[in-house]
């Protein structure tokens, strides 16, 4: 696999378990994807980062939805009503295969939502569609 230019894209990462947040680290490396990730623990913490400039564009969001403090979908609606963030692609990847999180995250615009699961194989299958999606994507900065 071709290894993307790390300047390209930023995944922002809002996850607050560090075994999902270690083990998407380790299929980007695994993926031999070099683009720079930066995490934040909950909504609350994303929130603070992009206000104070730590998460630069271009970016795309991975999201998880049951999150401390404020949880995704908050930050979601958040984000919305922020001029220079409504426009944030989201990716939601998250234990909920509840429909009403799964309707309310696509009425907030979310590019995809995906179901955190055992298998190996469907997780590298996410992060080959993230790595095929900014390296075929325009992204505003």
């Amino acid at each position: 696999m071709e290894q993307t230019n790390s300047s390209e894209v930023t995944l922002f990462l809002i996850e607050d378990d560090d075994i999902d947040a270690l083990s998407i680290e380790r299929g980007f490396a695994k993926q031999r994807i070099a683009n720079p990730i930066i995490r934040a623990q909950d909504g609350l913490a994303a929130l603070e980062m992009l206000d104070v400039n730590l998460v630069t564009k271009p970016f795309v969001i991975l999201l998880d939805l049951q999150m401390p403090r404020i949880n995704g979908i908050e930050f979601l609606k958040k984000i919305r009503a922020k001029p220079n963030y409504q426009d944030s692609v989201v990716f939601v990847l998250t234990t909920s295969d509840d429909e009403q999180d799964i309707v309310e995250s696509y009425r907030l615009n979310v590019a995809g939502y995906f179901v955190k699961d055992e298998s190996g194989k469907a997780f590298l299958n996410i992060i080959d569609l993230l790595d095929g999606y900014w390296k075929v994507v325009h992204l505003p900065k």
